[in-house]
């Protein structure tokens, strides 16, 4: 993340000796990105971070997936997907390339088994529900509207409170604030549409006690994603104190400031984070385009080198009236294919003056793959309803 935090007790200079009550070394950890070139944090371990007894096949969930082929425009039903389990092994598979998948859950309130993502960085958003997210840095509280980020290699734990519906967004890389809203040392500029203010760490180091505590890893190896159940020695919630610059947060959706304009603005002013090769934006309740002969729709685009997805979270998506989308729907427009509102809702959107709509988006720079979950909830006539619509 772009700026320091300090959790818990940590020693005057990095690298020095650091003890406890009882006159025991702490074990440093830096936990950094980009080898040590990027943003970093040192934590202060009571046991030994490498200290494992064991390490076994884990079994991911079903992670085949299909090319969307005949190419054509999808639409998921994300409510008619069965899940069962916990925030971690009940996930099922939306969508996917070598750069970013998509997953979906509904939990109950147990919670999950300890976890690590070790192929990038997490950006989970919250349809539903409230809890807490347990990790190495400390507690952090999830509620409907959340963004939760979690940084590669955290080990973390989902605790709900209620159950939840979560949107996995896992990256094979690592997420971030869009470059061109952050100054050259990584504050958030005046033009962002949010602040650090709006960005919420853990605030107290998170302790357990145990032995032989099982974390379940995802990770590469074969050019697959694979799991594996490591076996620690000592719990790994043993860090008394952290500081730095990376760490899991929250970001809530209601917290960003829609840019708007005269004429139709582009998507990307809609954006909230980038990966490597996608983009994450969110289409909020707004007040629209105030040209006189404005078009408050979005026009027809062919992003030739994007395959877009939008999730439908909350109110009524004017550019998809009459399609059959509704909330807990997925529309994939695929690169290759020129997609835009439904022709009926041109006309009815003229004279709009505020749209109330929430949607998330994931723009991909390499087509994606149809997963299992996807190919169980289609809509088969949502292809061809913009030739229904037309007068």
């Amino acid at each position: 993340m772009a700026y320091y935090r300090q959790v818990g007790e940590v020693p005057p200079k990095r690298h020095i000796q650091f003890r406890g009550p009882a006159g025991r070394l702490y074990h440093e950890e830096l936990m950094g990105e980009e080898g040590f070139s990027s943003d970093s944090a040192l934590l202060y371990h009571r046991g030994v971070p490498s200290a494992i007894v064991a390490s076994e096949v884990w079994e991911l969930p079903d992670q085949t997936t299909a090319p969307n082929h005949p190419l054509k425009p999808r639409h998921l039903r994300l409510h008619d997907v069965e899940t069962s389990g916990d925030a971690v092994t009940g996930r099922r598979l939306v969508l996917g390339n070598s750069d970013v998948r998509i997953g979906y859950v509904v939990t109950g309130t147990e919670p999950s088994a300890l976890y690590r993502n070790a192929t990038g960085d997490e950006c989970v958003y919250v349809e539903a529900g409230a809890g807490t997210v347990e990790t190495v840095f400390g507690t952090v509280a999830y509620r409907a509207g959340d963004y939760v980020v979690i940084p590669r290699a955290t080990t973390h734990r989902w605790v709900p409170s209620e159950a939840s519906r979560l949107y996995a967004i896992e990256s094979n890389s690592h997420i971030a604030p869009p470059k061109r809203y952050l100054s050259r040392y990584g504050q958030l500029l005046e033009h962002a549409p949010y602040s650090e203010r709006d960005l919420h760490g853990p605030e107290t180091p998170h302790l357990e006690e145990g032995a032989d505590v099982d974390v379940l890893v995802k990770h590469r190896a074969g050019g697959r994603i694979l799991g594996s159940r490591m076996t620690y020695a000592t719990h790994p919630f043993d860090v008394v104190g952290w500081d730095g610059c990376l760490y899991p947060y929250t970001f809530n959706i209601d917290d960003y400031m829609p840019i708007t304009g005269k004429i139709h603005q582009p998507p990307p002013v809609h954006q909230v984070f980038e990966g490597h090769r996608f983009v994450v934006c969110n289409f909020l309740p707004r007040k629209v385009d105030y040209h006189p002969l404005s078009v408050p729709v979005p026009y027809y685009h062919s992003n030739v080198d994007s395959d877009e997805v939008m999730f439908y979270v909350g109110g009524d998506y004017e550019a998809r009236k009459g399609s059959g989308i509704g909330l807990g729907s997925i529309s994939l427009h695929p690169g290759g294919y020129a997609h835009g509102p439904q022709p009926s809702a041109i006309e009815a959107s003229l004279g709009a003056e505020f749209f109330e709509e929430s949607a998330v988006m994931v723009d991909t720079f390499a087509p994606l793959d149809l997963g299992e979950a996807a190919l169980a909830c289609e809509d088969p006539a949502y292809a061809w309803t913009w030739s229904r619509d037309l007068p």
